[in-house]
């Protein structure tokens, strides 16, 4: 996962707000307000519900081309394990190598979207984490990066295959796209 964590936050909003104004309603019957917000928050940090209903998923991602081919770029993979809810939560970790040929590491929480455009198999999934692994002459390739730490965000369009396998290409801000392969232990 090169350089999507330096993505502008601009680029990370225009996305969401494209995103969401597809995406079908959630909990339609619910009023809106700090109800709602206070009820996701609790349902995302209730830690018993990770352990409940839901599913591990495992991912690959062998092949992310630039936007804009660099002779300090090296080829990037990715391998992740995440636990998908059923309240579209989920958590994960991901190991990488970055766009500079350094082992690298990202740790996240985010939802997925099923059903877009009423389209059952079509998702869409965000993620917000910690990075890890820019360093050296390197760390300015990401924002706010300190010590190799720094924050990261995601958002990716899929489809699910079947039951189990499915593929996603994530957006790396203004760096490139991600391919990623993955499979669902149900």
């Amino acid at each position: 996962m090169p350089s999507l964590f330096a993505c502008p936050a601009g680029a990370i909003f225009l996305s969401a707000t494209c995103v969401a104004s597809i995406l079908p309603a959630a909990h339609a019957a619910e009023p809106a307000g700090p109800g709602l917000i206070a009820r996701s928050v609790q349902q995302a940090t209730d830690m018993e519900a990770w352990k409940g209903e839901g599913y591990w998923r495992a991912a690959v991602a062998p092949y992310a081309p630039h936007f804009r081919p660099s002779d300090e770029h090296r080829p990037v993979w990715a391998i992740g394990i995440e636990r998908q809810r059923p309240d579209r939560w989920l958590a994960g970790f991901s190991f990488f190598r970055n766009s500079f040929g350094q082992p690298s590491a990202y740790a996240y929480v985010g939802q997925r979207y099923t059903g877009l455009l009423d389209t059952e198999p079509l998702f869409f999934q965000w993620s917000a984490g910690i990075l890890y692994g820019y360093k050296g002459k390197f760390k300015d390739k990401v924002a706010l990066n300190v010590g190799g730490f720094a924050p990261g965000a995601l958002v990716g369009l899929g489809w699910q295959f079947n039951r189990n396998a499915s593929a996603t290409v994530h957006l790396l801000g203004d760096a490139g796209v991600m391919f990623q392969f993955a499979w669902d232990y149900r």
